[in-house]
């Protein structure tokens, strides 16, 4: 079985929906950088109670080098503020697929 196209790469639709869907992940990416550097200034609470982070935490688990698709990213956006410049979107857990020893798994940590 074969499937053909009927996209038009050429075509100036195609170029503006790519420009939308480019703008659309660069807001998600920043988003995601926002909650992590409000993560990082947690991290001295962490270690005074003798912790590591959660992204360190996951970070050790994963097997370095391969993918780990993020599940969460924008769980309980605009639920902690109606100003979307304030909203930390990922709630209070990462969740994902990554390899662990090889083997793919879905992986919750909190």
């Amino acid at each position: 079985m074969s499937f053909e196209t009927q996209i038009t790469p050429n075509a100036p639709a195609f170029g503006e929906n790519r420009d939308a869907m480019l703008a659309a992940v660069a807001e998600l990416r920043a988003l995601e950088s926002r909650t992590a550097e409000k993560s990082e200034q947690r991290r001295e609470r962490f270690a005074a109670r003798g912790q590591i982070t959660p992204r360190e935490r996951l970070a050790r688990l994963l097997d370095p080098g391969l993918p780990f698709l993020r599940l969460h990213s924008l769980a309980g956006y605009l639920q902690d503020s109606d100003d979307p410049e304030k909203s930390l979107p990922g709630s209070t857990f990462l969740m994902g697929i990554g390899f662990v020893s090889g083997v793919r798994c879905m992986v919750i940590c909190g």
